[in-house]
């Protein structure tokens, strides 16, 4: 088995690897205070993921982000006694120049969008810490922050800016580079800073920023404190932000053991989860597979089991398999939705997390399954579901079923094919739009989504599974394998780009939040700003940065 690698490690064919930890970090330092965790952000200019830029000027790319995930885990789960984080810089006069505009212009099109789409659920990420978790966020910007690094910012709940008469925050992008504020910035300058329409328009249209009182008066900041006082602002405020938190006091952490995962041509195999690639197909069977037994019932229990707890680690598996098939494995369009074994003890996993989700160790495991099966919704891949005997499409399992496009149940003649629901599928692991999955699924109308949770308990034959709405189709085993072969067949025929819209506006119905407008609505606009030639043709914006000569835009609005 693979050991736990540093952010450039590799297979053969130079995947990415997502695994990393403190010990193999370039570009952050991580220290604990008491109850105040401090991040600070210290570039290796020469530590890019892949070669052929520098990260100069506190610039990142996607190896910064993957320890910036990183880390985050480890205070979740290492560092209960941690109420409040606080994110600085290392570097003078610059807190954060965003994403690396060279690595950017040397990126194929997939590439920049995969790291925007990881940069923005690790932003996410933090935001889920603040509303969840009792970890609130301070970002200490010591000097410049702009782009990218402003929307670090933008993730947490303050923002201290330094007042040095030189430092600002800005969203350069649109006068720069003749894109968007991509990853999230320009939609939480609106929707949760609240910055006037006009005063955003300005913002976002000026390549130097703004700073100073303004900064404040825009709501773009919360604070701005002179050079002599700030540390120790930032040193009241997170102390003051912790008070307000419920994590608790001298609690024992749990080690986030590296992952053991075995890597061949095949795919990913891990202890919970496999993911076997058929590439002849362009199809991968991610299958997720129960633990043979209820190991823990106690809090105590489940943190002697520490990492190794099945919904935690099933959770961390699934959640690098999901991120390794994403950015490795392009062509790769169709995720078949499989499980295997006992319902019953996927149900008894479930009543011991219902039971126990004030503990915070069992509310921290809570909320990496909610984040990894929010990271297949958004994904950009054709989802089914594969129900079969032998399945275990129970609560928390049963969760992949309803994230599918299509869920196929099959009717066999001695009906042992079952689902089941717990009280994880009624509200405690929502998407992205703030609903349950099976609430989304039939729009918040109450009489169907009410009718399915009154289920909650029962084994679901396939009729009724059908009749409740929660699966597309259920052939008999007649017809079973023709039809799973001929749904497959015809997906693999479409437009791959056409595909990915339909999906994303279909999957999160008619309710919009902050999080859908920016993985729907603003990523589909950058999508297709990152293709155009005002942005990355021969005299485009992003492609001659930094070269000295102006872009030539082509001056039609399409």
């Amino acid at each position: 088995m693979e050991a736990a690698a540093s952010t450039e490690a590799r297979v053969a064919d130079d995947r990415v690897d997502y695994r990393t930890d403190p010990s193999h970090y370039k570009h952050w330092r991580l220290a604990f205070d008491g109850e105040v965790a401090t991040l600070t952000l210290d570039i290796d200019e020469d530590g890019g993921i892949r070669p052929g830029y520098k990260l100069k000027l506190n610039s990142y790319d996607l190896g910064v982000d993957i320890e910036l995930h990183d880390a985050l885990q480890r205070i979740r789960f290492e560092h209960p006694e941690v109420r409040s984080v606080v994110f600085t810089s290392g570097k003078p006069k610059i807190f954060c120049s965003g994403a690396n505009i060279y690595m950017l212009g040397l990126s194929s099109h997939a590439w920049k969008v995969n790291f925007c789409k990881f940069t923005n659920e690790t932003r996410n990420g933090i935001e889920d810490a603040s509303q969840n978790s009792g970890l609130k966020f301070i970002a200490a910007c010591n000097g410049t922050t702009a782009g990218g690094g402003y929307e670090l910012a933008l993730a947490c709940d303050e923002i201290v800016l330094v007042d040095d008469r030189n430092s600002s925050v800005s969203l350069p992008e649109v006068p720069l580079l003749g894109v968007l504020p991509g990853t999230g910035g320009l939609t939480r300058v609106t929707d949760k800073r609240k910055v006037r329409r006009d005063h955003a328009d300005i913002f976002c249209t000026i390549s130097e920023g703004v700073r100073g009182k303004r900064a404040v008066e825009w709501k773009l900041v919360d604070d701005v404190v002179r050079a002599q006082k700030f540390d120790e602002h930032i040193r009241d405020r997170a102390a003051a932000l912790a008070a307000g938190s419920d994590r608790p006091a001298g609690a024992r952490g749990v080690a986030l053991t590296p992952l053991q995962r075995s890597t061949d041509e095949a795919g990913y195999h891990y202890t919970y989860v496999d993911a076997t690639i058929d590439a002849d197909k362009r199809t991968v069977t991610l299958t997720v597979k129960s633990p043979a037994a209820v190991s823990a019932t106690t809090p105590d229990e489940m943190l002697a089991q520490g990492a190794n707890w099945w919904p935690l680690q099933m959770a961390r598996e699934l959640d690098d398999a999901i991120l390794n098939l994403r950015t490795n494995h392009l062509d790769i369009g169709l995720w078949l939705l499989r499980t295997e074994g006992d319902a019953r003890v996927v149900l008894d996993s479930d009543a011991t997390l219902v039971a126990h989700q004030d503990h915070w160790f069992v509310r921290e495991t809570i909320g990496m399954l909610r984040r990894t099966l929010s990271r297949i919704d958004v994904s950009s891949r054709s989802l089914y579901a594969l129900i079969e005997p032998g399945s275990c499409f129970a609560g928390t399992l049963l969760e992949l079923a309803l994230a599918g496009d299509r869920s196929y149940m099959l009717d066999d003649e001695n009906g042992s094919n079952r689902i089941a629901l717990s009280a994880m599928n009624t509200g405690m692991l929502p998407m992205v739009n703030g609903l349950s999955r099976i609430a989304s699924r039939f729009y918040d109308d109450p009489a169907p989504t009410q009718a399915a949770y009154a289920a909650v308990g029962e084994p679901l034959s396939p009729e009724q599974a059908m009749a409740l709405g929660l699966v597309t189709e259920i052939p008999d085993e007649l017809d079973w394998a023709d039809e799973v072969r001929i749904a497959q067949e015809e997906r693999a025929a479409l437009s791959p780009d056409a595909l990915t819209g339909l999906e994303a506006n279909l999957r999160f119905g008619i309710f919009e939040t902050m999080n859908t407008r920016i993985f729907g609505r603003l990523s589909a606009w950058q999508n297709w700003i990152f293709i155009r030639p005002n942005a990355v043709g021969e005299s485009g914006a992003l492609k001659l940065f930094g070269s000295g000569r102006k872009p030539q835009f082509d001056w039609n609005r399409v």
